[in-house]
């Protein structure tokens, strides 16, 4: 009887072995990546001009890859939640690095401030 118990609770912790179901328009992680890099970039005008109104640039960025906010916003969920997101994070500041060459020493800086933590995914 404890055998048969056992069983069925090992069955059970197994079928739940989600905790949130695959969003029907997921967007892809290289997709995801090059959002997170055209996003970074507009934080950063928001950055220096402060007095203007840059939401118009966050609907630019989702616009120019053909994604609709609410797929966005659950696909982000999706990867932290099945904790993929940092990876693409990792990613996308790969990409920026690239672009940015002295973005490294404001990284490295910001990483020994924050006790050696990315500051992109912190």
């Amino acid at each position: 009887m404890k055998q048969l118990i056992l069983i069925f609770v090992l069955l059970g912790l197994s079928s739940c072995s989600d905790y949130i179901d695959k969003p029907k328009n997921l967007i892809d992680k290289d997709v995801m990546t090059d959002i997170l890099v055209d996003l970074t970039i507009n934080d950063q005008a928001i950055f220096m001009y402060q007095d203007k109104n840059m939401e118009a640039g966050t609907r630019f960025v989702l616009k120019a890859h053909n994604v609709k906010p609410d797929d966005f916003t659950e696909s982000f969920k999706y990867y932290v939640i099945k904790e993929e997101m940092e990876g693409i994070a990792n990613d996308a500041q790969e990409i920026l690095l690239k672009k940015d060459p002295k973005a490294k020493k404001y990284i490295e800086d910001k990483k020994k401030q924050n006790g050696g933590l990315m500051p992109f995914v912190k």
